[in-house]
């Protein structure tokens, strides 16, 4: 199974830029998308459908233009849960997950702390987000987290971990809550094989930032620890240029 994260920055920008000629050519079973910024009814979905996805579920922000989460789907799931039943998070439209062929994968999109009061929304955000998914795993062990956490796990995923440090998404709080998600039973599935510097998901728009790889890892697959066997490839797709984000790809192997 082959699955595609990708914080697109507004799914119709994304369309004008050749998004689903990139999608035919990588062919991945499922899509997660985040900042999708529109209504299902404000897009065409039969484009999806005939680009080979005829199952697509669209939860967006009850703001238009605004967050939004979405699942692309080859084959037809089980089941499609839309949010987390908490309410705040659900308003903007951060949660969306599809149980297929024995995996539960989600779709998230963490808020981005860029003042205090949305750092503090953040935190909030996190900390329920956590406590939610010690629960889910109970009912679902083969969870597949996908999409944009807004937070750089350690040093090596920040192209300036010193200038950066009191910078929201580098903030000690954030990474050591990262850190004790991973630890509460997942794999950071692209650190599980790569171990490599200057490898990054977003970057700036400002400053020939991208052009330079002065960027930030934000976007990760975290797959529960007992996929492990499963887990054959995770890699950045820095290529990819349809937003200030690239995608990820994780790839399970199918029981």
């Amino acid at each position: 199974m082959k699955i595609v994260s990708y914080n697109v920055n507004g799914i119709r920008a994304a369309l004008n830029k050749g998004f689903l000629e990139w999608l035919q050519d990588v062919d991945p079973d499922v899509v997660c998308l985040q900042e999708i910024k529109a209504m299902e009814e404000q897009l065409d979905v039969s484009l999806f459908e005939k680009a080979g996805y005829p199952f697509h579920y669209w939860f967006s922000a009850e703001k238009k233009g605004y967050s939004g989460v979405a699942i692309l789907a080859k084959k037809e799931p089980d089941h499609v849960e839309f949010g987390t039943g908490i309410d705040y998070m659900d308003r903007e439209g951060r949660n969306l997950r599809a149980d297929i062929d024995g995996v539960s994968v989600m779709s998230l999109y963490i808020p981005s702390g860029t003042n205090i009061e949305r750092l503090d929304h953040k935190l909030q955000y996190m900390a329920d987000f956590q406590d939610y998914v010690d629960g889910l795993k109970q009912e679902n062990p083969n969870l597949v987290i996908l999409g944009d956490y807004n937070i750089c796990h350690r040093a090596i995923d920040i192209h300036d971990p010193v200038r950066n440090k009191n910078v929201s998404g580098f903030l000690p709080v954030e990474r050591e809550w990262i850190g004790n998600f991973i630890d509460s039973g997942f794999i950071d599935s692209f650190r599980h094989f790569n171990k490599e510097p200057h490898q990054y998901t977003w970057w700036t728009y400002r400053a020939n930032a991208r052009n330079k790889n002065k960027g930030w890892r934000l976007d990760y697959g975290m797959v529960s620890r007992n996929l492990e066997d499963r887990l054959r490839r995770s890699v950045i797709l820095s290529a990819a240029r349809h937003s200030d984000h690239c995608p990820i790809l994780v790839e399970l192997e199918t029981p």
